[in-house]
């Protein structure tokens, strides 16, 4: 008989989520446990492929990390935004605002 051990799988959008548990052998991959989950048919858009990126509780780990008893694979969503462009916009509007602040003549 062989080994197994139980990990699950996650997947979220904004107003939903899945967990899937599975008992999978000793030495699955994570990729090879999101491919046995089926998470997919729960998800139009999740398209299961080498390139996804993959996490353990909120870690990045490769398709090829030998998950261990109780790890939970998260599958991550493409960023809509970069969140290095969101800090400069936040910025340069800070700064237009305080230049604009300070021009601004007071009443005697």
């Amino acid at each position: 008989m062989t080994e197994t051990v139980t990990v699950e799988i996650a997947y979220a959008l904004p107003n939903t989520q899945r967990i899937v548990a599975l008992n999978v052998p000793v030495g699955t991959t994570a990729l090879e446990a999101v491919k046995q989950s089926g998470i997919e048919h729960f998800f139009d858009d999740l398209i299961i492929s080498d390139e996804m990126k993959l996490g353990i509780f909120g870690k990045v780990v490769s398709g090829s990390h030998v998950l261990a008893v109780g790890e939970r694979v998260e599958i991550y969503r493409p960023l809509q935004i970069d969140p290095k462009e969101v800090r400069k916009q936040r910025a340069a509007k800070a700064k237009t605002e305080k230049e604009l602040g300070s021009n601004e003549v007071s009443a005697p």
